[in-house]
């Protein structure tokens, strides 16, 4: 999609209502659906995070940007994730959280990021994480400068690949709630996208469906 396309549809993502746990469901393994049905967040006193869906021009067309996460000891490792990390005082929200990690570990200024929406929390029990995933827009091409410390790759995902139904696939994993089990995941540049972050992008790829659909 052209990005000068995209942009006419911000106003109306804005305001619309977020589908939450009925896609976070869709990409959920389903080890894990009874437990999102019935989550009690607060009880966890999970720690929070920040993370950003930073949608930004690359030849004119409309981009998504995703990290692939160094390798490490770790329930993460090597995942692909969004740019952000764990709240810090100083962040005083999580928005800033999200802006300030997109800087440390894609190099791109919180100047060049407009936030336009907060999407709904995903909690990942195996990090006893809360995570606030947010909606950005860059209005210029960017540049990226990984921190190599975090980041091992940049994915540069074109919206029209991302909307695309043929993305979505079962992956037979390993994972912390079994060996070897079936996921619902999006393939994504022959990456294996599953977890937190397929649930995320589950939400944002229904809202941003809903709104083009509605406003054709």
């Amino acid at each position: 999609m052209n990005f000068q396309d995209f942009l006419k549809y911000v106003p109306n993502i804005i305001p619309f209502e977020l589908p939450a746990v009925s896609s976070h469901l869709k990409m959920a393994p389903k080890e894990r659906i009874e437990g999102l049905k019935n989550l009690d967040v607060d009880a966890l006193t999970p720690r929070m995070a920040g993370v950003m869906m930073l949608f930004y021009p690359k030849n004119n067309k409309t981009h998504l940007v995703l990290i692939v996460r160094n390798t490490y000891e770790g329930v993460h490792s090597a995942q692909i994730a969004f740019p952000g990390g764990k709240y810090e005082n100083e962040d005083f929200n999580y928005e800033n959280t999200a802006l300030r990690e997109t800087y440390e570990e894609i190099g791109v200024e919180k100047e060049k990021i407009e936030i336009i929406k907060h999407f709904s929390p995903m909690y990942i029990p195996p990090s006893n994480f809360l995570v606030h995933p947010f909606l950005g827009i860059a209005k210029e091409e960017l540049a990226f400068y990984p921190d190599i410390r975090e980041v091992a790759g940049i994915i540069e995902l074109p919206l029209d690949v991302f909307l695309e139904d043929d993305i979505i696939m079962d992956a037979r994993l390993s994972t912390s709630y079994g060996a070897n089990i079936l996921v619902p995941a999006f393939n994504i540049q022959n990456h294996v996208v599953w977890g937190a972050t397929a649930m995320i992008l589950s939400e944002l790829r229904d809202v941003l469906k809903a709104v083009f659909e509605a406003k054709n």
